[in-house]
């Protein structure tokens, strides 16, 4: 870096106030980097509930680089899991990833990076569980946060070797399966909804036969899924739709 840089960069340092300078350094203790954007990192931690409205009348919230984000890391992982496991079907693959990327594994990874200190809420009266999706939210929105601000190449590395690497065993994750089937009739039941699995298409060639499944709540379509049997099928769209109903 020419002196001239160094001169000049400091200088804007220690023109921040107090509280900036401490952000910085969290949010490089979190990521491994300095932002470039500090703005960007505090809105990937910021809630609706704690945003305040933009001169477009919009609540500056973690929302859009939680979708950016989310699309990022599903991406990534799912590289990583097709690398790793070069001979496994589709449905395996899909299932593994589910469980890295599921709500409630974000919501701990975050604490585990310290993100979850720098997240911003307010608790409302009657909010299910305080919010109890925020933290794994804004890790996701961190990440969109992370693509803009310092490119697709970092954000990669930052996934791989700060998020999965040290906090996920392929081998062990491998070992378990879930019945996701189970999964959504129990929360149906819980929440006195009805619910029903139907085959919605079959193909019937011997040489490529595949169902295609649909979960119906209280006679409302929900999501699909593909097997190569009724019971893969049923599994993949129970799958999907806790995935769409954000249901832990």
């Amino acid at each position: 870096m020419p002196s001239i840089f160094r001169k000049t960069h400091g200088y804007l340092l220690y023109l921040l106030s107090h509280k900036d300078r401490e952000l910085y350094k969290k949010y490089k203790i979190v990521t491994g980097k300095r932002p470039h954007n500090l703005n960007l990192y505090e809105r990937a931690t910021r809630h609706v509930s704690a945003a305040e409205l933009n001169p477009n009348g919009i609540r500056d919230s973690y929302e859009r680089l939680e979708y950016l984000g989310d699309s990022i890391l599903g991406m990534i992982v799912a590289e990583m899991l097709f690398k790793r496991f070069p001979f496994k079907e589709e449905g395996f693959l899909t299932e593994l990833r589910s469980k890295i990327v599921n709500r409630e594994s974000l919501n701990n990874l975050s604490k585990k990076i310290g993100l979850s200190a720098l997240v911003k809420y307010h608790k409302t009266k009657g909010s299910p569980v305080s919010h109890k999706s925020v933290y794994g939210d804004s890790l996701e929105a961190l990440i969109g946060a992370i693509y803009l601000d310092q490119g697709f190449r970092f954000t990669k590395k930052f996934i791989e070797n700060r998020l999965i690497s040290p906090h996920f065993d392929f081998e062990e994750l491998s070992q378990t399966t879930t019945n996701y089937k189970s999964k959504i009739i129990e929360w149906s039941q819980r929440e006195n909804k009805n619910i029903r699995f139907e085959i919605i298409q079959s193909n019937d060639d011997a040489r490529d036969k595949q169902f295609v499944a649909q979960v119906f709540i209280d006679e409302d379509g929900m999501s699909k899924g593909f097997g190569f049997s009724k019971k893969k099928a049923e599994q993949a769209a129970a799958q999907k739709t806790l995935e769409e109903l954000k249901i832990e």
